[in-house]
């Protein structure tokens, strides 16, 4: 059993009993092939709920300073995370989500780079464009539908994936295509709510 398998299922034992969870369209991850999964951001346990409700694994970037906490950095990186500088274009970050992408595996994203204070859908970063247009991975939005609180229901919708045909076909640039992903999360939402 690797680290990651141990850690998903100890933080399932741990969640699971304290929200009511209500996984929906797990069957729209594809199985195989690179997959950018993009998740509305309302709370700090949202990648560890991504991580227990996909059937894959899932890596993710984590804010830099996480990596150089003592015992955290090294639990986060055996997480499949891997450390991107806020507030500036990381190209090392970038070159690694594209990496993870090609390989055939999953990347997580909160293409709002921080949690929403209000829990509406905020305006999504460029990033998740980006990899969405230069990457051949099949993007699917997530929604979290909350609140988080404790014994309350707590729901985790998977989308279908997203047709980026037209955004490259449109000649979208990797904002618009944020703009596009973002708009298929608020449906979820909106849908499931």
């Amino acid at each position: 059993m690797t680290f990651y398998s141990f850690a998903k299922s100890l933080v399932k034992i741990a969640l699971t009993p304290i929200y009511r969870m209500e996984v929906i369209g797990v069957e729209n991850i594809p199985s195989e092939g690179g997959v950018l999964l993009c998740a509305n951001h309302i709370d700090n346990l949202d990648p560890p709920i991504v991580g227990i409700t996909s059937p894959r694994p899932v890596h993710f970037m984590a804010k830099d300073e996480l990596f150089s906490v003592p015992v955290l950095g090294k639990i986060v990186s055996h997480l499949n995370a891997f450390p991107v500088k806020r507030g500036m274009s990381d190209r090392e970050a970038l070159r690694k989500g594209i990496a993870i992408l090609n390989e055939g595996k999953v990347l997580g994203l909160f293409p709002e780079g921080t949690r929403s204070k209000t829990g509406e859908v905020g305006k999504g970063l460029a990033g998740a464009g980006f990899f969405a247009l230069r990457s051949e991975a099949q993007v699917v939005p997530c929604a979290i539908i909350g609140p988080y609180k404790a014994f309350g229901r707590l729901k985790v919708v998977y989308g279908e994936p997203i047709d980026m045909g037209l955004a490259k076909k449109n000649k979208l640039n990797a904002e618009q295509t944020t703009d596009m992903i973002m708009k298929e999360i608020q449906k979820l939402i909106s849908q499931y709510k």
